[in-house]
């Protein structure tokens, strides 16, 4: 524009771009997904949130509510989002069954056809005085009915509190294979990990492992060293890591995850580098966009989606607009995922057959011949 009008051609570019937009935005709402790092407590709408705070007399405000819902420009962590669940909202068997139902249904909107998502037993029985064998036994019904009345495939992750002691993480793992479901895959380990590095919980990770149960680990988030990346692979074992970032930070590492073909399952609204990047910096020096040059398997997923402000389809869509790949790199993220997930080998093989074919047509009916990187 000069002088407030429109160049010559300018509207006309304009308006293509706008189409395309359009375009990419229905493409990825349709593209089959998988997701494979969310919180369950990270996923309960506002308006739920409010009315447990209400049927159980918190002492949360709704004003204090909103806040919590609330992203700025540079936002705050969710943490204390997720001990307000545990510690004053989730009161019986029942709240953990609408909570894991509601996420699969808004998952199930954004064309996500399996996720795994992670709980932590710890809390809800700690807390909220709901022993493992009832709480799980609600939220496996819900994936159930979920199944039922949309199609989904749901595993959970029985996720370790790592602000608590190694004896609890054990005692959780104890739980989880005393008392199996098909619906339980694995565990992980989430919370805050400043000052909680991996090798804490490597009892637990044992006992899971000789007990075939899959493993992830949140390693590399807020800034903390490589090396917790590589004792979640090397000492934990782990099948997968969440989020991984710092692994960016040597070279050599990074290489050898490269070779391994490790998946990193990560965040692209992840608060920490949204506080921490000048924000005109933010998506060139994400370490997401280095990633995948250093040879590294990535898939984008969206952690906590009510908190964070980011639907399935969103996170998508943010690895096109804000880190430039293009639509080939996104096709190998689906499969990274399709890789990273916990299921059989046929089941992941005919995925791959039908989420192929879903992109192709998809791209096809919405972009025709267009595939550019955002400019």
């Amino acid at each position: 524009m000069v002088g407030g009008a429109l160049q010559p051609g300018w509207g006309a570019e304009r308006g293509l771009l706008e189409c395309l937009m359009r375009g990419l935005e229905s493409f990825l709402h349709d593209l089959p997904k998988v997701e494979l790092h969310c919180h369950l407590y990270g996923t309960v709408r506002r308006r739920t949130f409010m009315e447990l705070a209400h049927a159980a007399k918190a002492p949360l405000s709704d004003a204090e509510i909103v806040a919590f819902y609330t992203r700025g420009p540079q936002p705050v962590g969710v943490l204390r989002v997720l001990r307000a669940l545990d510690k004053w909202l989730i009161r019986s068997p029942d709240d953990l069954y609408r909570i894991t139902l509601e996420y699969l249904q808004d998952a199930h909107a954004h064309q996500v056809r399996h996720a795994e998502f992670s709980w932590n037993p710890t809390g809800a029985a700690r807390d909220s005085h709901i022993p493992y064998p009832k709480a799980v036994q609600s939220i496996v019904r819900a994936i159930r009915d979920a199944r039922q009345a949309w199609g989904i495939s749901a595993r959970l992750i029985a996720a370790i509190d790592r602000e608590a002691t190694p004896a609890e993480a054990l005692e959780m793992v104890q739980w989880v294979v005393q008392h199996p479901q098909d619906e339980v895959a694995g565990i992980g380990i989430d919370y805050r990990e400043i000052d909680r590095p991996p090798e804490l919980f490597a009892e637990a990770y044992a006992l899971a492992r000789r007990h075939g149960l899959k493993t992830t680990a949140h390693a590399g988030e807020f800034g903390m060293p490589w090396v917790n990346v590589q004792t979640a692979l090397d000492l934990l074992q782990c099948d997968r890591i969440d989020h991984g970032y710092t692994v960016v930070d040597d070279a050599a590492f990074a290489a050898r995850c490269a070779e391994r073909g490790v998946v990193f399952t990560v965040v692209p609204t992840n608060s920490y580098y949204l506080r921490t990047l000048p924000p005109e910096r933010w998506a060139q020096d994400h370490p997401i966009r280095r990633m995948p040059r250093m040879g590294l398997r990535v898939h984008p997923n969206t952690d906590d989606p009510t908190l964070h402000h980011v639907t399935p389809s969103g996170a998508w869509m943010m690895m096109w607009r804000d880190f430039g790949f293009d639509l080939d790199e996104l096709r190998g993220f689906m499969h990274n995922g399709l890789d990273a997930a916990w299921v059989d080998h046929g089941t992941r093989t005919r995925w791959r057959v039908e989420f192929d074919a879903a992109f192709d047509a998809l791209r096809q009916q919405h972009l025709g011949d267009e595939g550019a990187r955002p400019q």
